[in-house]
């Protein structure tokens, strides 16, 4: 698009990221504007999955980890040889949609990121129902096959948008400002801005 940038149309299917089952289509658009911004994104999905069997999934998954007897802390997930202690699968599906606004934040044209490993988990107890942890999760940039550190906090409610602040510091950048404060989703990123924990 002449003066604004490149658009593209997508068209892609998605599945549940625990059972690999079927979870729709979707149809995208994604402008990368020629300043350098954020990707523009807009989606629409059709969903296979009943939204309220996705709620009920979504308050075992909560259940689950706000009932632990003490604080979640973890180190290297997955491990060495690509193993997710079974326990700690609900802490690694945090980091995916967490890392998934980092990386949305971080994209170009012509980078890209995916989770390589959380280096490091620590659950914080709270006072009110949310659910929050501190990662520091490594990204693999493509192509320079660059390994990015970032520190990502982020808060989680069902039926919430989870909420990631995060830092990121490039190998051979120097430190780069992350997000500040953002409210982010493993549905997509969220326009709210500001979110406070």
């Amino acid at each position: 698009i002449p003066e604004s940038g490149h658009k593209y149309y997508l068209q892609f299917s998605t599945e549940d990221y625990r059972t690999g089952e079927d979870a729709g289509n979707c149809l995208a658009t994604v402008l990368y504007p020629k300043k350098k911004s954020h990707p523009v994104v807009s989606i629409k999905c059709s969903h296979t999955k009943d939204q309220k069997e996705i709620q009920e999934e979504d308050n075992r998954f909560y259940q689950r980890i706000r009932h632990q007897s003490k604080p979640i802390t973890a180190n290297n997930i997955p491990d060495s040889y690509g193993n997710i202690e079974p326990a700690l699968e609900p802490v690694w599906a945090l980091a995916v949609a967490g890392s998934s606004s980092i990386m949305w934040e971080r994209s170009t044209e012509t980078l890209g990121y995916f989770l390589a490993q959380v280096k490091s988990v620590r659950q914080w107890i709270r006072t009110d129902d949310f659910i929050e942890f501190d990662y520091t999760v490594l990204l693999h940039e493509m192509p320079t096959q660059e390994i990015i550190s970032c520190h990502m906090r982020l808060a989680w409610l069902p039926g919430q948008p989870l909420k990631v602040k995060h830092f990121c510091a490039s190998e051979g950048h120097g430190a780069e400002q992350g997000s500040g404060a953002e409210a982010g989703s493993a549905a997509g990123p969220s326009a709210e801005k500001g979110a406070s924990f």
